[in-house]
């Protein structure tokens, strides 16, 4: 998403210790999932994966397939490069962001992200209830977006307009939803709630949506 340079980079240089666990997680997405502009551990499925494990989950770190600037049909095609060895345990899927940063319209999203959706059931071995869909944060809401030039309000509504297009896709699929979006727009432009380049969520505010995504992961993992 936006500036290519700002967002085309990845979490380079950064050495991370893998826990392998008996249960194996998948996260899809974009910048918010690899943790764009924080220490890989503060990424919040990194965050979910340990904290789930203090809670006597053995759930190992999550294989991200993510990448910076990714919009649903670029992540498709990451997903279709990537080694992944189904079944999972646990999927999430978080993407669409960088489609309402393009200007891309909601029929194609939609459709795009229903697919994604369907392949992230099937990684999960056909079991929909092992799978959680997050929303998008608004972006424009931060330090980054007030900044921009662009209408902070149009872009309230349209994410809102993916959002109801990403949740309803999860409801009729019977996918479980975590809403993230109310928390960026609470954490907005304070410098604490985000990471150096005042877009990007900070490790404490990815701590902060753990309230909405894991309970979702833990009644999914404790689904048949």
């Amino acid at each position: 998403m936006w500036p290519e340079l700002l967002l085309a980079g990845v979490l380079a240089g950064q050495t991370v210790q893998i826990h392998a666990g008996s249960l194996r997680f998948l996260a899809l997405g974009d910048s918010y999932s690899v943790g764009e502009g924080v220490a890989a551990a503060q990424c919040w499925p990194r965050q979910l994966a340990q904290r789930l494990r203090a809670d006597g989950v053995d759930l190992g770190d999550p294989q991200i397939v993510a990448t910076t600037g990714w919009t649903t049909d670029e992540l498709s095609a990451g997903m279709d490069a990537a080694t992944l060895v189904p079944p999972y345990d646990l999927v999430t899927l978080s993407i669409g962001v960088n489609n309402q940063y393009r200007g891309r319209d909601t029929d194609n999203y939609r459709r795009e992200f229903a697919a994604l959706l369907q392949r992230a059931i099937a990684l999960a071995g056909l079991r929909p209830q092992r799978v959680v869909v997050v929303s998008i944060p608004d972006w424009g809401a931060t330090a980054f977006g007030q900044g921009s030039g662009r209408d902070t309000a149009m872009i309230a509504a349209e994410l809102d307009a993916f959002n109801a297009i990403n949740r309803d896709e999860a409801r009729r699929h019977n996918v479980a939803w975590a809403d993230v979006s109310a928390i960026s727009r609470r954490a907005g432009s304070q410098a604490r709630q985000l990471a150096e380049d005042g877009l990007h969520p900070s490790g404490a505010q990815y701590t902060a949506w753990l309230s909405q995504i894991q309970p979702l992961a833990q009644t999914a993992l404790s689904s048949p």
